[in-house]
């Protein structure tokens, strides 16, 4: 990956990983989904993934050495697939309020945001993403296009979850489907592939990471998840803020450093959007913004970070933060029961391994390929060690006690 001067990214082959441990090549695994969202910070009170409609994470703000920075609580999934991502869905479609109103009146030092001119659109994408299988969930957020096939860069948790994942050209109105290629979630970024995509315009990057307080910016994103582009003007109101992410369900944490505090009009739905300074280049990635305070304030990763991350997807680089395409999936909604005997189930998805094995509800999956599983974050971390298309063992007491064995092939769940 590199930059040339004039703030284009040159992208490279991405490379087929390699297991360290084997020694063979680790095959990417396939599809993906749809959805809005933000990060959302409160000063002093809380943060939430501005992604997508679909969802939103809850984060508390601290006090950093410099500035502010910020811990959340992401809200539980209900649809029970433990992906012990930050930025979990609700799966009820609903957003916890992220900012105001597209057009409300904003405070001084910001403008409301307004449409987009087609010039600020240039290099941008809506995605839509549908969540769980579940066409009646759906979410979108906002993406930037790196090159001219169709390597686009968003959020994580814009694609947290998806199961379906469709992505809009703005300045041509074309709609490819779009397949995961990698993602940190960790660092909160991921790289798509559009399907058939070719002679895109990409976004242009600022050749310096360099970002200053009070520095003119705007901002560009799919707020609300309308499908409209709209931007909001406003400076630069800190620097190297540190934004910890933690989960309800987990005592783990996530902290995205290096962010660019915005006094700008953030809302849900900007996630993955493009951060400009003055000149009109790329000097971020917008992902969180402040919930409940006046003024609003955003937050964005600054872009040198996130090209990082994309270097590493693009190198095949072997990470325990690095997911390569989808995670293998059984197809289980894991109950919240607590059990000593495994892992409880609250439902199979139809057509997926569980069910055609003959798992139900109330049964408890005790085993795969022999090794015993007792949470669920053990039996995903199991289920995630595997490549889509292996053939595992799975084991389970079914609610009378009977034990039970089958072999089942993996499928490309929902992305993470």
């Amino acid at each position: 990956m590199s930059i040339d001067n004039d703030g284009q990214y040159t992208p490279e082959t991405p490379a087929t990983p390699v297991d360290p441990a084997t020694g063979y090549m680790q095959q990417p695994s396939p599809k993906k989904p749809r959805s809005p969202w933000i990060a959302i910070a409160i000063a002093t009170a809380a943060v939430v993934c501005i992604g997508g409609l679909g969802t939103a994470a809850v984060a508390e703000l601290t006090t950093p050495s410099s500035s502010s920075s910020a811990s959340s609580t992401s809200t539980q999934n209900s649809n029970g697939f433990s992906d012990g991502n930050a930025f979990s869905h609700n799966g009820g479609g609903q957003y916890q309020g992220s900012g105001r109103a597209i057009g409300q009146q904003a405070t001084a030092g910001e403008s409301a945001a307004v449409a987009s001119t087609s010039a600020q659109k240039v290099g941008l994408v809506t995605i839509d993403t549908v969540l769980d299988y579940n066409k009646d969930e759906e979410a979108a957020g906002t993406g930037m296009i790196l090159s001219s096939d169709g390597y686009i860069l968003t959020n994580n948790h814009v694609i947290d979850g998806a199961t379906s994942i469709t992505v809009t050209v703005e300045t041509t109105g074309k709609t490819y489907t779009a397949e995961v290629v990698g993602s940190d979630t960790t660092a909160d970024v991921a790289v798509l592939k559009l399907v058939g995509a070719s002679g895109l315009t990409p976004v242009t990057f600022a050749a310096s990471e360099k970002v200053t307080v009070g520095e003119s910016i705007y901002s560009v994103g799919n707020a609300e998840g309308t499908g409209n582009l709209v931007t909001a003007v406003g400076t630069v109101g800190a620097v190297d803020q540190t934004l910890t992410i933690g989960s309800d369900d987990s005592s783990a944490t996530e902290r995205l450093s290096g962010m660019i505090e915005l006094e700008s009009d953030v809302v849900s739905g900007d996630s993955g959007g493009a951060l400009f300074d003055s000149a009109g280049k790329v000097i971020g990635m917008v992902t969180a913004a402040s919930s409940g305070t006046t003024p609003v304030t955003g937050d964005a990763i600054n872009i040198a970070q996130v090209l990082a991350v994309v270097k590493k997807v693009e190198a095949g680089t072997v990470s325990s933060d690095i997911q390569y395409g989808t995670p293998a999936f059984i197809g289980v909604d894991i109950a919240t029961t607590v059990t000593t005997t495994g892992v409880p189930v609250a439902s199979t998805f139809p057509g997926m391994p569980a069910a055609l094995a003959g798992i139900t509800d109330g049964d408890t999956i005790t085993t795969v390929n022999g090794v015993a599983v007792t949470t669920a974050t053990g039996l995903s971390a199991d289920i995630r060690g595997y490549k889509v298309g292996t053939k595992v063992t799975i084991g389970w007491l079914d609610a009378t006690g009977a034990a039970h064995t089958s072999l089942v092939t993996l499928v490309a769940g929902p992305a993470s």
